[in-house]
Order: structure tokens, then C-alpha cells, then sequence
């Protein structure tokens, strides 16, 4: 959750212009220690999450082998019945992200090391990119309010229940997190970015 916070606000740094989207690429490339400390990290995170998210499903299919003849949700949300689907979305984003943006692999409008305002100006006009970003944004936003919501009741936060104003935080939070990484590929099919 920490990384998204600060990635989204990285990256709406595209707003002030080219010099500090590109100073801001340059710094998190100034140090090659501290950065491959912080991939190394995350990436330890999503293959514990992946292996959690494996294990809950396997239980949860364990726990009832035989399907619902007729399965009708009294208390499930949008966030908590997209959680498998949007996961598998979010992952294969993820995925695509990094071979765009951070290796060049997937060059749709082609690659600069050095000037990543232009990357993403270049990339977001195409409207098939802009299309999986916000598709990829909104498994995002769905995956965070749900599961920021339901660390308060995992961490022991807060006690089974509705808990109303911590469901309205938690979805303000995905919402929020959503809002400012499909602006950016929004701003620059709309031509406010060029």
C-alpha cells in the first residue's frame, strides 16, 4: 500500500512537466542499491501474496467442494467478489507495466531511458494503451479498497461488523488511488498532456 501511495504520487509529478517527471526517474535510478533493495522487496511481497491469495482459495474449495446450486451474495461487495479475477488482471498489469515502462520490452511508441515524461505522453496517446492502464487502474482501486478494508479486521483493528466508516475510508482509498493513475493517460488522450 505504501508503494502505490508513493508511485501514484511519482507519477503525477507528469503534471509539472517533463524536468520533474525525468528528475524524479533519475532519482529513483541514482542509487542501484537502494533500488534493487526495493524491487527485491516487492517482489517478495506479491510471491507471499500470490501464495496467500493461492491458499485462501484452495481452503475456501476445500470448505465447500460442491458448488451452490443456486449462489445468491447477502453480504458480499463488488470489491470482495472481484478479488480472484481483478488479482489475476492486476498481475498480468503488472506484468505488461514493467516490460513497458521499466524494461522498454513492450515498445508500442517506442523507448528512452532518459525521458520517461516522453514515454508515457507517447504511449498514453495510443488509446489501446490507455485502455489496459485504466482497466489494469481499476483492478487496482477494487483490489485496494477491499483489501485495505479487510486488513483493519485481519490485523485485529476492528471487531466483525459493518463498521461503516472504515468501508467508506477503504473504498475512498482505492478510489482515490484509482483517480490519480487513470488521470494521467485520461489528461493525455484528452490532449492536456503533450
Amino acid at each position: 500500500v505504501g508503494f502505490v501511495v508513493l508511485h501514484v504520487a511519482g507519477n503525477l509529478l507528469v503534471f509539472q512537466g517533463a524536468d520533474a517527471m525525468n528528475a524524479y526517474a533519475a532519482f529513483l535510478k541514482r542509487d542501484a542499491a537502494i533500488l534493487w533493495a526495493v524491487r527485491s522487496v516487492l517482489l517478495v511481497s506479491v510471491i507471499l501474496h500470490i501464495w496467500s491469495a493461492l491458499e485462501l482459495t484452495r481452503a475456501a474449495y476445500a470448505a465447500r467442494p460442491v458448488a451452490y446450486a443456486r449462489k445468491k451474495s447477502q453480504a458480499a461487495t463488488l470489491m470482495s467478489r472481484t478479488m480472484r479475477v481483478g488479482g489475476v488482471v492486476l498481475l498480468a498489469f503488472i506484468v505488461f507495466h514493467l516490460l513497458h515502462f521499466t524494461t522498454g520490452t513492450i515498445r508500442p511508441a517506442g523507448f528512452s531511458e532518459k525521458n520517461v515524461y516522453e514515454n508515457v505522453v507517447h504511449s498514453f496517446a495510443i488509446p489501446w494503451v490507455s485502455a489496459v492502464y485504466i482497466v489494469g487502474m481499476l483492478a487496482l482501486g477494487l483490489h485496494l479498497a477491499h483489501g485495505t478494508w479487510a486488513a483493519f479486521r485481519t490485523l485485529g483493528f476492528a471487531r466483525p461488523g459493518a463498521m461503516p466508516a472504515r468501508r467508506r475510508a477503504a473504498i475512498a482509498f482505492g478510489v482515490i488511488i484509482w483517480a490519480g493513475f487513470t488521470l494521467i493517460p485520461v489528461a493525455v488522450l484528452a490532449g492536456l498532456l503533450t
